[in-house]
């Protein structure tokens, strides 16, 4: 009886020691935990771009070198210039926005819906006269959209696309808009009068350079006399919650990384114009 009294105070020795070496690993843990940096457990940063559609192949490839050089995720959302403003207009939760067209980031600015000076002309957009290359229609000049085996002519719709005022007003300036409106086939953003030439549900088109280089058409860049300057300005939605990194994005797109790569999307860019 007193052996196995003297056994039981043994297992309850051992017992408690494994309790205490038990704690004292926890409390270990606990401590490195609270001593790895801060940056480790803080949210990664994030912006929401809202972005004219004739910026879908520039700034998908400037964002990922954002991303790549600051740690900030991006999301990028195109669409018609017009559109997006009014989204803005109506509360959309943007942190950037890159317009087509400058008179709507002066027209959010009269609402107070931009920080004033984060308000930036980014770049400078040209049209051109595209053809999809299985039709075999040698359209040069606005002029040969006349010929009567023409059909139809995808545009971007220009009651709210930039890149559609300008087509508008290229064709109104030669007088040909009247004439051809029959014809024409608008799409929503500049995106889709380019998906319209690469499907071949229209043979010819008026879109943006920066999304012209595609393997389905071939282009002819349109004298930019024929229409007002298509110049693009961005600025930082007042409602952001990531300030210092929105403002780092537009002036990113503007520095040595990024112009090389607008340039090579067809645009112009401040101090070019």
């Amino acid at each position: 009886m007193i052996y196995e009294l003297r056994i039981t105070n043994y297992e309850l020795k051992n017992h408690k020691s494994k309790i205490v070496n038990l704690k004292s690993k926890i409390l270990l843990l606990l401590t490195a935990y609270c001593l790895l940096p801060a940056a480790i457990f803080a949210e990664q940063k994030s912006l929401t771009i809202a972005a004219a559609s004739d910026l879908s192949f520039a700034l998908k490839e400037i964002a990922k070198q954002f991303e790549i050089n600051t740690g900030t995720r991006v999301v990028l959302s195109f669409g018609s210039t017009g559109m997006l403003a009014r989204q803005i207009e109506n509360g959309a939760p943007f942190d950037i926005f890159f317009a087509a067209n400058e008179k709507y980031i002066d027209e959010l600015k009269n609402g107070g819906l931009i920080i004033p000076d984060t308000q930036k002309l980014y770049a400078q957009g040209r049209i051109v006269l595209a053809a999809n290359k299985t039709y075999g229609i040698n359209a040069k000049k606005l002029e040969d959209l006349l010929d009567p085996s023409i059909k139809k002519i995808s545009i971007a719709n220009p009651d709210h696309a930039p890149y559609g005022i300008a087509a508008k007003e290229a064709l109104l300036k030669l007088e040909l808009w009247d004439k051809l409106k029959p014809k024409l086939v608008y799409g929503e953003i500049i995106r889709q009068a380019l998906q319209y030439l690469q499907t071949g549900d229209v043979p010819v088109g008026i879109i943006a350079l920066s999304v012209a280089n595609v393997p389905e058409i071939t282009y002819t860049p349109i004298d930019n006399i024929l229409h007002n300057p298509i110049n693009q300005a961005a600025a930082v939605i007042k409602k952001t919650k990531a300030e210092k990194e929105a403002r780092e994005f537009i002036h990113y797109v503007t520095s040595p990384i990024g112009r090389p790569i607008m340039k090579k999307y067809g645009f112009l860019l401040p101090g070019e114009f």
